[in-house]
């Protein structure tokens, strides 16, 4: 029985590699279309312009408390994964390297995802104002489109880029991509989850219950973190 690293990649085999490598590259690009598009409707007026700048900072300052944390987090368990026994040297540290290439990648489609739809809001918002429900429903399905293709166009290159340099080797590599992208997403969708549920607690407490304002209502200031709660 040949060993893993005696396995070549040609003929069919390759060429299906590489067209699973062109898909990634073309959903990637069709993302960055639909970003584009999102942006380029109106945002609608001064006020929701206001409010909505308000969201977007919190959701910035959420994103990059999220991100320092599971960056150490990261860095430990590419050390750990490292000293795990594998059959070779290269095998362990592709394994290694590639973990934090699937979490990059999954950072990456987590940010881009919340990013757009924190302003993709405003922008649907408007459009249901101003044009009706047709446009504000192809703004939202093209916000979070973004997210879709972002999750496929870099899953499906991350993986393609692992075959093609690792050959027989690739499906222990991908064992560690694998993980990566699966383990940050998992973290930042429960920390999105906790943040959320206390945000909306906090804003239902200070607001109806101590201060009889409505829910929702933007002079609430826990309403804001409420709104970025709904958007991680």
């Amino acid at each position: 029985m040949p060993s893993p690293l005696s396995i070549e990649l040609t003929g069919m085999n390759l060429i299906t590699v590489i067209v699973v490598a062109v898909i990634a590259v073309l959903a990637l690009l069709v993302a960055f279309v639909l970003v584009r598009e999102v942006l380029s409707a109106s945002e609608g007026t001064s006020r929701m312009k206001e409010i909505a700048a308000a969201v977007q900072e919190g959701a910035a300052a959420y994103l990059n408390r999220q991100f320092k944390t599971l960056a150490i987090f990261a860095v430990v368990v590419f050390f750990v994964l490292f000293l795990l026994p594998a059959e070779t040297m290269n095998e362990r540290i592709g394994r290694s390297i590639f973990f934090l290439v699937g979490a990059v990648f999954s950072a990456i489609t987590g940010y881009m995802g919340m990013w757009l739809a924190v302003r993709g809001n405003v922008r649907v918002a408007a459009a249901a104002n101003e044009s009706g429900e047709q446009k504000a429903m192809k703004i939202a399905f093209r916000t979070g489109g973004v997210a879709g293709m972002f999750t496929v166009g870099l899953g499906l290159l991350g993986a393609a880029i692992v075959v093609l340099v690792y050959k027989g080797e690739a499906p222990k590599v991908l064992e560690g991509f694998g993980f990566g992208a699966a383990l940050l997403a998992m973290f930042m969708r429960v920390g999105g989850g906790i943040f959320t549920k206390a945000a909306d607690v906090g804003a239902d407490l200070v607001g109806k219950v101590e201060q009889g304002i409505p829910e929702d209502d933007p002079r609430n200031a826990a309403t804001i973190a409420d709104n970025v709660g709904d958007n991680v």
